[in-house]
């Protein structure tokens, strides 16, 4: 499946940005030109039943999305080679199944949904997010944001296709950590992350990767705090 992409910048290094679930490459709307000034060809990505990119094909959300999916698509898609590259979420977990592949210089794994598959955490609210989330509640949940931020999610959400949400719970088994990093790779995490236990940094920095927080930052971090994100960033761009 070829994917659809947004670029920032014409520089001679290129830097890739995959999104989380629910959202597209317009959730880069700060990042993508941060980078571009810094010298960078940014290309923004919009995962499969996202954005404009092609919905799944199959029978069941397990056979039209799942991580090897996603990294499949971005295989597909994306330069290999890169001299950087971004996932968020879910879109963390695609950037890792497919780093073989892509052979990126680096790579960045922001609040990554590696053990997406743990109690209390299911599609349910997700599906629901599709279908209430409102101005109001986007604004409620993240008060810092900025209003084009908040239209950008709202965007995002119209244009996304819950079953990715159902799809990825359907392949449990894939819910793990990964191994030692194909390449240098860097862990960033929110304060607090409820995506990666102080356990599993542990373990995640013991298997070779760098682990860095960001202080007061949620989920979304190049969302929340922008220049704390970049600032995270340092030495790695």
């Amino acid at each position: 499946m070829k994917l659809h992409t947004h670029e920032w910048g014409g520089g001679d290094r290129t830097a890739l940005l995959i999104h989380g679930i629910q959202s597209d490459h317009r959730t880069w709307r700060v990042i993508g030109p941060a980078l571009a000034e810094r010298g960078y060809r940014v290309i923004g990505v919009d995962l499969r039943g996202h954005g404009a990119s092609p919905r799944g094909e199959g029978a069941t959300p397990a056979d039209r999305y799942g991580p090897e999916q996603f990294a499949e698509d971005l295989a597909d898609t994306l330069p290999a080679g890169a001299a950087l590259a971004i996932g968020h979420s879910m879109g963390a977990l695609a950037l890792w199944r497919a780093v073989d592949r892509l052979k990126p210089e680096r790579a960045v794994y922001s609040d990554p949904a590696f053990v997406y598959d743990r109690p209390g955490l299911g599609p349910e609210p997700f599906v629901g997010f599709k279908r209430f989330g409102t101005r109001q509640f986007i604004t409620t949940m993240h008060p810092g944001w900025a209003e084009e931020d908040v239209d950008a999610e709202l965007a995002g959400l119209a244009a996304w296709d819950s079953d990715t949400a159902v799809g990825l719970w359907g392949h449990p088994e894939l819910s793990v950590l990964p191994g030692a990093p194909a390449v240098p790779s860097l862990v960033q995490l929110a304060d607090p992350s409820v995506l990666v236990t102080p356990e599993e940094a542990a373990e995640l920095r013991r298997r070779g990767f760098e682990v860095r927080t960001v202080a007061g930052a949620g989920h979304c971090i190049h969302r929340d705090d922008p220049a704390g994100f970049l600032a995270s960033l340092d030495g790695w761009l």
